[in-house]
């Protein structure tokens, strides 16, 4: 199979191996002459992103990197990128790496035209008309890992350390202008966060399914890309040169982020607050809190998931045989089957109810989500009790 092309769906997409060699052309088409490439410190020395670099400063680009970021990235990050904006007088951003780089470089880019402070601009209401939107800077978007898909998204993720959430930050005009889908980027993985990012991807397309609502452009995507994460996850993480695999799993998960346009739900909903005061990751928080959620939906979701099931071609079609699907997919790449294999204790799980049910994912659960719903998934996760 040809696994390459030029999509626009509406974001523009070079995807295919060996595209990254496009990216100075790309910044060029978008007027772009002195980026500034944004990716988390981890990923800053790797051949990946030192080729980039080198790549663009041949061609003649005033390319300067920055990453310093946390794995969850806070204001602080955000306000030293902007300083480095500044310093550097860019002209746009390429936004490199897995969510954290992708999200701060969107944000970056977004904010640097900006007055107000970035939390006036929250995914709730109309308040991202409070931008102006004539100072947004160029985003190219280069993922290096197959999960969060944020490359085609319009918003980005930031922590609020006062409150200890994770708050969205949300403008039209944050989506990327272009996108480099190299799935060559994503080998280097370890098969830990490939595992993780692949399951975010799949909480992403799941949870939009399940979401209720008139969208079937969004269940369709969501569905083809739980086929591609059902075919290519393991592989990818058991035989990560597998470039099939890798790019079967970068398509999901940029198919995940435009489903999700339809909602998410409980998965997320209390993955937000678990990886914001335990500093978890976030696709092994879904993937952790899965099973749980799709137990305690399912008298909403049944008739659902039993075509999901049937059109994964699993052993019988039913909610049993897709939950049974689910947790020796979860087995077989190491996913933890208890909060408590995660790493996360019980302490907090009180406020952790109080943040899930006033989180902006909470409101695309199939059930309504209340504080004794919630507490009730998180018992059960905590436990491994389905």
């Amino acid at each position: 199979m040809n696994l390459t092309g030029n999509w626009n769906y509406p974001t523009s997409i070079r995807f295919g191996v060996g595209r990254i060699a496009e990216l100075a052309e790309v910044c060029r088409s978008q007027g772009i002459e002195r980026p500034l490439l944004v990716t988390d410190s981890g990923l800053a020395r790797a051949p990946i992103t030192t080729a980039a670099l080198e790549a663009m400063r041949a061609a003649g680009l005033g390319v300067a990197l920055f990453c310093d970021l946390k794995p969850n990235p806070v204001e602080a990050n955000l306000a030293g990128g902007l300083e480095a904006w500044r310093t550097g007088k860019h002209d746009g951003v390429v936004a490199f790496g897995g969510g954290s780089g992708l999200d701060m470089g969107k944000l970056i880019a977004f904010m640097s035209g900006q007055t107000r402070p970035v939390w006036d601009f929250e995914d709730i209401g109309d308040y991202w008309t409070r931008a102006d939107d004539s100072h947004i800077a160029p985003v190219i978007a280069v993922p290096t890992t197959a999960g969060t898909g944020s490359e085609v998204g319009r918003a980005a993720v930031i922590i609020d350390e006062r409150t200890h959430t994770k708050r969205i930050i949300f403008h039209p005009k944050m989506m990327p202008r272009v996108v480099i889908s190299d799935p060559a980027l994503t080998v280097g993985m370890p098969a830990k966060v490939t595992a993780g990012t692949g399951m975010d991807a799949f909480a992403h397309c799941l949870e939009s399914y399940c979401a209720p609502g008139f969208h079937p452009m969004a269940d369709g995507i969501a569905v083809e890309g739980m086929r591609l994460v059902a075919n290519a996850l393991v592989r990818a993480v058991h035989t990560p040169s597998d470039l099939e695999a890798r790019a079967q799993m970068l398509a999901a998960a940029a198919m995940g982020a435009t489903a999700f346009q339809k909602g998410l739900g409980g998965m997320h909903a209390l993955s937000h607050p678990v990886g914001a005061l335990y500093d978890t990751h976030h696709g092994m928080t879904n993937a952790t809190f899965m099973p749980y959620v799709l137990q305690f939906n399912r008298k909403a979701i049944e008739e659902r998931i039993t075509r999901l099931a049937a059109y994964l071609r699993l052993p019988s079609p039913g909610f049993d045989s897709f939950l049974a699907f689910v947790l020796k997919l979860r087995k077989d790449i190491g996913v933890p089957h208890t909060l408590f294999e995660l790493g996360v204790d019980d302490r907090q799980a009180d406020l952790i109810a109080d943040m899930a049910i006033v989180d902006p994912s909470a409101g695309g659960n199939p059930l309504p989500l209340t504080k004794e719903g919630v507490a009730h998934i998180f018992d059960a996760a905590f436990h491994g009790r389905l």
